[in-house]
């Protein structure tokens, strides 16, 4: 008995003991409190911080704390990409923030294109602006950007890459480019210009016997909803029968101008995106009101049909069955955040994640097409925008492709 209460005691005083000092770690021996107080993430820190320190003072080479801390970071991006098919989280060290800013900072200059998406062969080109740089020289939608300035592009990002292109008016920048059906990539010299495209481009055309319009959106820029809806009121004004709107190549832009967007289209309190982050908590983003009249719609998308892009052609779809034409989307689905590091480079950090009215996620999946219309390289017809007039006209008709 005597012995039981012993310990019972002994128990007791170990309990009030702990809990002193859990809240008094100060009061503990150096080498003590270090161990009792460490969290599983401090120890993760110390270990990474003696691994490089272990290998910056045994490696048979000398080597730079500046280039294996950046070497770390990119494994743990390189990881989580793999781990989670992750394709938009960067990494961007101090010497590419530099180069990303100085090609930003002040320009909107560049050569007349938008890009579908990079993979290991190069960046492919989405839609080449008539009487651009681009265009005079050649480029055309498929085309693959495998060099900036001589140097290869296989291990850099999209970002980077689009940034190396853009710069000062005036300023030269040379491309390697290879087209399909040529065995070898070419140099390209290009002289950058101020390129101001237009957010829409309008016109009608007859087909078929039917009066059709034709709309082209360009991007997600703020204002941009406001332009949509003047350029979708004047073409519906020349007595058309249905529009083909077309989001090839808009790589989306501004969240609210999404939801702003897709107002013109969806009735006012339905909802057009969520989005889920577990940092920053779940939202529902509705339509806000603005919808218009408009007649019959068919939508044409591609492979740089992304991000707001991609929200616009899932919610007129899934609220109005509205047929899409062409290649599936580019999938982007998620959202990220740029955040500064103390060493002068970024974190590019997906934060979340979109998901559709439906609950849908989009991220490497995208939008697979209605009515599947692959481009045609070097073709002088546009195939895709002219399918996209035959599927409207037989929709008027009362055939659903």
């Amino acid at each position: 008995m005597i012995r039981a209460w012993t310990t019972l005691a002994i128990a007791v005083v170990a309990l009030f003991a702990g809990i002193w000092i859990g809240g008094h770690p100060g009061n503990l021996p150096g080498p003590v409190r270090d161990v009792l107080t460490a969290t599983p993430a401090a120890q993760s820190v110390s270990t990474s911080t003696e691994a490089l320190e272990l290998i910056e003072d045994r490696y048979f080479r000398k080597t730079s704390p500046d280039q294996l801390s950046s070497a770390s970071i990119r494994g743990m991006i390189r990881d989580l990409r793999r781990r989670y098919g992750d394709r938009f989280s960067h990494y961007f060290d101090p010497e590419q923030m530099a180069r990303l800013t100085e090609a930003l900072q002040g320009s909107f200059s560049g050569v007349g294109m938008t890009v579908a998406g990079k993979d290991r062969k190069g960046l492919e080109v989405g839609s080449v602006f008539k009487g651009t740089p681009a265009a005079r020289a050649g480029l055309e939608r498929g085309d693959l950007i495998v060099s900036v300035n001589g140097d290869s592009i296989r291990k850099e990002t999209v970002e980077t890459v689009v940034a190396l292109i853009k710069g000062p008016a005036g300023t030269e920048v040379t491309l390697g480019v290879r087209s399909s059906g040529r065995p070898r990539s070419r140099q390209i010299t290009l002289t950058r210009e101020e390129i101001e495209l237009p957010v829409t481009v309008t016109r009608t055309v007859r087909r078929g016997g039917k009066k059709l319009g034709y709309v082209r959106f360009g991007g997600f820029s703020e204002g941009s909803s406001l332009k949509l809806k003047k350029a979708l009121e004047r073409v519906r004004r020349r007595d058309v029968e249905g529009i083909v709107l077309d989001l090839r190549g808009n790589g989306g832009g501004l969240l609210p101008e999404a939801v702003l967007v897709s107002s013109l289209f969806v009735p006012k309190g339905k909802v057009v995106v969520e989005t889920s982050s577990r940092t920053r908590g779940d939202e529902t983003f509705k339509a806000v009101g603005g919808e218009i009249e408009l007649p019959r719609l068919v939508v044409l998308v591609d492979r740089g049909t992304a991000s707001a892009a991609e929200i616009l052609a899932a919610a007129l779809r899934d609220e109005d069955g509205v047929s899409l034409i062409g290649t599936r989307t580019f999938g982007k689905g998620l959202f990220q955040e740029v955040i500064d590091l103390s060493n002068g480079g970024a974190l590019d950090l997906t934060v979340g994640e979109f998901l559709t009215a439906e609950g849908r996620s989009l991220a490497g999946k995208g939008l697979k097409p209605d009515v599947t219309v692959e481009p045609r390289p070097g073709s002088q017809r546009d195939v895709q925008l002219d399918r996209a007039y035959r599927v409207l006209g037989a929709e008027l008709a009362g055939n659903r492709p």
